[in-house]
């Protein structure tokens, strides 16, 4: 048999409200009557979006074909999961009776009728998946952050509506870039009983101009004057986890790479934190500075491009 998309035949989202379900529902019907439609096909497609709405109008039979139907295509071989096959009868159903037969013995559990078990129709919820942007101090120490995501939830009749959830969320510390947080139970509501699903929350970074993240590893720019470049220097250095006195060898030139092992993200293996050094100029823009920038011109007979053969 194949897979039917009942969304894909009303026109709407898999998030889609009851409300936009009815609305779509309404407006197609209207389009689609073999009364008023020209439509060659009218009478096949309004029996397909009535098949469509009977389903996803309905809270407990739209759980129930989001569940049977995740990760399916239109058009795709279907065959029942091996677990559902002990709670419904399958037998002798044809691919255009398919849902309906499914949804018949649904209905009889769900209000307490006979079935396999006897006891009421239970789904769990499906996992929910966002993303929380977090500064990359907090990569480094952990944190605690309040989110608010705005989720499905069946009301007292049943109905799904969609509604604004809250939650504090512990940001551990060593978390990277594309990591994910699971929290569990704080997904979609399970029906009939059945648990909610999980939370999963793909960690992000805020951009800052001051440190570039590969991994567990971070680089981190450091500019330096000329006389530390050239004499070597120790000097203080602001980085993610504080403050560290850095050695500047002797003869460093803009670009040299300056590692700190283990002072990347500290993660359960710990990245590294490399330093970029940029030589800065004083400007010249007293008398004195240009005195000392001529003397050296003169004193030093320097030429930079001698390697490039300028």
């Amino acid at each position: 048999m194949e897979y039917k998309d009942y969304y894909q035949t009303l026109g709407v989202e898999k998030t889609a409200t009851q409300d936009e379900i009815k609305k779509a529902y309404r407006k197609l019907v209207r389009q689609y009557h073999p009364d008023v439609s020209k439509h060659k096909d009218a009478d096949a497609k309004t029996k397909e979006i009535n098949e469509a709405y009977d389903v996803l109008g309905d809270a407990e039979k739209r759980a129930a074909y989001d569940e049977l139907g995740r990760g399916h295509r239109p058009g795709q071989g279907f065959q029942p999961p091996p677990d559902w096959g002990t709670q419904f009868d399958f037998g002798g159903a044809g691919a255009d009776d398919f849902f309906n037969d499914l949804f018949s013995h649904v209905g009889r559990r769900a209000r307490g009728g006979a079935g396999a078990g006897g006891g009421g129709f239970q789904m769990p919820g499906e996992d929910v998946h966002a993303a929380i942007a977090i500064d990359l101090r907090d990569a480094y120490q952990g944190a605690t952050r309040t989110i608010s995501l705005r989720v499905p939830q069946h009301d007292a009749q049943g109905q799904v509506t969609m509604q604004d959830k809250t939650l504090s969320v512990n940001i551990p510390q060593g978390v990277t870039p594309g990591q994910q947080l699971r929290m569990r139970g704080q997904g979609h509501p399970g029906f009939g009983g059945g648990p909610a699903g999980d939370l999963y929350l793909e960690i992000q970074l805020n951009p800052d101009a001051r440190y570039r993240v590969e991994g567990t590893h971070v680089y981190q720019d450091v500019p330096v004057a000329p006389w530390e470049a050239a004499l070597g220097a120790s000097i203080p250095v602001q980085t993610p986890s504080g403050t560290v006195e850095v050695t500047v060898p002797p003869g460093s030139q803009s670009g040299r790479k300056l590692r700190l092992k283990g002072r990347g993200i500290p993660a359960r293996t710990p990245g590294d934190l490399y330093l970029m050094l940029n030589v800065v100029l004083p400007p010249a823009t007293s008398d004195r500075a240009r005195e000392l920038y001529e003397a050296m011109a003169r004193d030093l007979a320097f030429n930079p491009r001698e390697r490039i053969g300028a």
